[in-house]
């Protein structure tokens, strides 16, 4: 099977800049990539394909033969073990192309940015823990003291895992740096590659007495409480971040995250609605008729609120700025009551005989004013 055209590879023309054919040769790399494509041999393939032209192209002395007679004039001297065999890729592996082109990826895969240089670093596992909060502490922020079982750094071994005296000793294998090198033979030359000591599982390091307390692994199961500042806005099902208080990583590594997620309790009386709080109050059909005051509950206590005489059944009330904060911003939400006018169910004789004398009055008959706004229309006004 011919070889493919590294131009066509990289779906550049071949007068591309230096700059365009590295632009183009990353984005082929990442499109194809072992970690976006697990166990997919066909994107393998394409991505060692995109390696072996970009280490033609991204040469100056190998672009011009290339150029000049195609394949034949790179011939044992490009592509990562191609040579003119029909597109075998076998020359090099993974490892090889990340050592060789690591700087390309950023750091966005495994084996990106450089490879892995010099001693490996545990990190720990994140923490999750659920925070259980009241509108009152949403609205004002709060400070939380929680109790965690988590991994911490062993205290007899201080995170290093070996016994009391001890001394840790250099792998012997890779000489403390936690990787090792080796040369491949490929038709470019010989060529160095890096990769994680498989000793030491690249921590430089051996233990040759471990500490009876922890294993060796450094780290013990304790609990600990954290105390947690919680800012006034959050909601439902929000997860804060708390850098370094997570599980310790193994041998002197660093801790994770604790991911706090919060869990909104539900009040007695006002329902949420994102910075918005609702509150339903009955009154008399007496009290509407003439008017009168109501105590409404807030997130700060009670608030007297005025109902008006002649105050309708579904009529809205709104509470300004007595709502819930925004987390992002200096906003706030209000408190929206909505009134309704109680109907009396069980009239005795000489309560429904005052009704029936009423009945016919015209103040009794339903005479609404036409310009009144509708339920939906009242309520799509507050969030306007």
């Amino acid at each position: 099977m011919s070889k493919r055209d590294y131009y066509e590879i990289l779906e550049v023309q071949k007068n591309a800049s230096a700059e365009e054919i590295k632009k183009a040769y990353r984005k082929m790399a990442i499109k194809f990539h072992p970690d976006k494509n697990p166990g997919d041999k066909a994107s393998e393939e394409k991505f060692k394909e995109a390696a072996e032209a970009y280490e033609v192209l991204s040469d100056a002395n190998k672009k011009q033969k290339y150029d000049q007679f195609g394949h034949a004039g790179v011939g044992n001297n490009g592509g990562f073990g191609g040579g003119g065999h029909g597109g075998g890729f076998g020359g090099m592996n993974m490892d090889d192309i990340f050592s060789q082109f690591g700087d390309i990826f950023g750091g966005h895969f495994s084996g990106g940015g450089g490879g892995n240089r010099g001693r490996r670093v545990n990190r720990g596992s994140n923490l999750r823990v659920k925070v259980k909060m009241t509108l009152e502490e949403i609205a004002n922020g709060v400070e939380k003291k929680i109790k965690v079982n988590k991994y911490v750094t062993c205290k007899p071994c201080k995170g290093s895992g070996a016994k009391h005296g001890s001394a840790m000793n250099n792998c012997s294998t890779c000489k403390g740096s936690g990787q090792i090198s080796r040369m491949t033979q490929t038709i470019l030359g010989a060529m160095q590659t890096t990769s994680t000591c498989p000793s030491c599982g690249g921590e430089g390091q051996t233990i040759t007495d471990k500490c009876p307390d922890c294993h060796g692994d450094g780290i013990v199961k304790d609990e600990e409480v954290i105390s947690i500042n919680i800012p006034a806005g959050v909601g439902e099902g929000m997860q804060l971040s708390v850098s370094g208080r997570g599980n310790m990583g193994a041998r002197g590594g660093v801790a994770g995250d604790l991911i706090v997620v919060i869990e909104e309790v539900e009040h007695e009386f006002l329902k949420r609605d994102g910075l918005h709080l609702f509150y339903d109050h009955y009154v008399s059909f007496v009290d509407a008729t003439l008017g009168t005051q109501i105590e409404v509950p807030t997130i700060d206590g009670k608030a007297k609120v005025k109902i008006d005489a002649g105050t309708q059944s579904g009529k809205v009330l709104r509470l300004k700025g007595k709502g819930l904060p925004d987390i992002n911003s200096y906003q706030r939400g209000d408190i929206l009551v909505n009134i309704n006018v109680w109907t009396p169910q069980n009239l005795t004789k000489e309560e429904k005989k005052m009704l029936e004398e009423l009945k016919t009055s015209e103040n009794f008959k339903p005479n609404p004013n036409r310009k009144d706004k509708g339920f939906f229309e009242r309520m799509k006004q507050y969030f306007e």
